[in-house]
Order: structure tokens, then C-alpha cells, then sequence
């Protein structure tokens, strides 16, 4: 069984017992979440789709830990100009593990 969900306004396709890594979430590690906007599940190969969500339909998951990405490294250049510019960035992620899609 999968299901299509919306968690931070990105859509991930998520299966019970699997792990995902979000956008940060609010809370602590430890910590139940619950994530609403459904729009799509699959039970052994019958598809239900939402228009737009499904009603009644919640995925329950669990805060496994805060951390941050990997680094992505801005570098900009002017060829003959003297400007060279280099920045990073860290995206701040949360890893959840699902627990039960229904």
C-alpha cells in the first residue's frame, strides 16, 4: 500500500514502515505527525484518487531526527572582470518514518 501526500508543500509517495526526508518540521525527535492532504492511495492494485483529496484519509508518521542536507556551493563568474563569487548553502531536513497510511 502507497499513497501520494503533501507534507510542506512538496508531494512525496510514501509506504508504511518507509523512511522520508522533509523539509524541517516543527517539533521535537520522538514526536507523532499526521499529514492530511492525501490525494491518492493504492491497497493491492485498487487506486483511489482524490479530487483534489481524499476525505478521511490520514498518514501518521513519526519524527526520527533533524539534520541538514549536503552542501550546494554557488560559484558565479565575470571572464575579464575580477568578479568571482562563492556561496554555499545547507538545507535543513527532518527524516520521518511512516507508520500507518488510513
Amino acid at each position: 500500500m502507497y499513497a501520494i501526500v503533501e507534507i510542506q508543500g512538496q508531494q512525496f509517495k510514501v509506504e508504511a514502515g518507509k523512511k522520508v526526508y522533509v523539509h524541517r518540521l516543527e517539533g521535537s525527535e520522538g514526536d507523532a505527525v499526521s499529514f492530511d492532504k492525501v490525494f491518492l492511495t493504492d491497497t493491492d492494485g485498487s487506486v483511489k484518487v482524490g479530487a483534489p483529496t481524499l476525505s478521511g484519509v490520514k498518514v501518521n508518521a513519526k519524527i526520527l531526527q533533524h539534520l541538514k542536507d549536503d552542501k550546494v556551493t554557488i560559484f558565479k563568474k565575470k571572464r575579464r572582470k575580477g568578479y568571482r563569487l562563492l556561496r554555499g548553502h545547507r538545507q535543513s531536513l527532518t527524516q520521518i518514518s511512516i507508520e500507518s497510511i488510513g
